[in-house]
């Protein structure tokens, strides 16, 4: 059953940020990947609420119903939007989940606002700063779906390309067509600059991460083609006391993509940070 989700409207350093909130209890905050929003979380969010948990989905800068984006920003910007999320809503201290993007600012989030986080889950995220790859190939990819005023035609699939693997493509066409639903509704001159400051601009933060002291899981989908496996163990070998957790049935969007096994990973994470802090 879906959790019942109410809107708010959060005031940034990166323009007004929409966000959904449902339940009562400990907080879970979930930021997604870039091209997507908080919706992304659906099904994690139906689980936590029956668990006990207050959600919450967030539509990053640019995207969703969140304002858009008319410039570049910084990671360190983002965990400036996560505080001024958790003070709006009157939360002192929140678990993490992000995708992406999101994994990369909670990595951010952890080592600058230990205070504030209890456990940080980052999936399909990388530490490391980008390749040539990243450098040329996406702000060509941005700069296309803006000049076409959209993500349509061989751009749409060229990006699901990116964001699935062979396994979901073949055995859960629903989230390859959540995905198509998801990229239609872009706005690409805002994502444009999401696009261009969370890849090709990234920082390395392997050096900021080795100060990281909570409890920290790095989740990896063995056919993400954006974030290799290998940088994603990088990215866990820098965190002090990291777990990391290979889902062989993965790419780039494991919890849209095998929602109870990352329900069941976060869970466990969480329920050892509890019997830990009893302690």
């Amino acid at each position: 059953m879906d959790a019942q989700l109410i809107p708010h409207r959060v005031p940034s350093v990166l323009g007004a940020l929409q966000v959904r909130v449902a339940g009562t209890g400990p907080a879970i905050l979930f930021w997604p990947s870039l091209l997507m929003d908080g919706t992304m979380w659906r099904a994690q969010a139906a689980h936590f609420t029956e668990r006990g948990f207050r959600v919450v989905l967030i539509d990053p800068p640019g995207a969703g119903a969140s304002e858009a984006l008319t410039r570049h920003f910084t990671f360190d910007e983002c965990v400036q939007c996560i505080v001024q999320i958790l003070d709006a809503l009157q939360i002192d201290r929140a678990h993490w989940v992000g995708n992406s993007w999101g994994g990369m600012i909670g990595g951010t989030f952890a080592a600058r606002h230990p205070q504030r986080v209890g456990v940080a889950v980052l999936m399909n995220a990388t530490a490391s700063a980008a390749g040539w790859r990243h450098r040329l190939e996406f702000p060509l990819l941005a700069h296309a779906a803006r000049a076409l005023g959209g993500i349509r035609g061989p751009l749409t699939e060229r990006v699901v390309d990116a964001f699935v693997g062979p396994s979901t493509r073949r055995e859960r066409p629903q989230v390859v067509q959540a995905i198509r639903e998801s990229l239609a509704t872009v706005n690409t001159r805002s994502s444009y600059w999401a696009v261009n400051s969370v890849v090709p601009r990234r920082p390395d933060q392997r050096p900021l991460l080795t100060t990281i002291r909570t409890p920290v899981l790095v989740v990896a989908g063995a056919e993400d083609r954006v974030f290799p496996v290998a940088e994603a163990r990088t990215m866990a070998r820098a965190i002090p006391g990291a777990r990391f957790e290979l889902l062989q049935n993965a790419a780039h969007l494991a919890g849209l993509e095998c929602p109870d096994i990352v329900n069941a990973l976060i869970d466990q994470m969480i329920a050892n940070h509890d019997r830990n802090s009893q302690h």
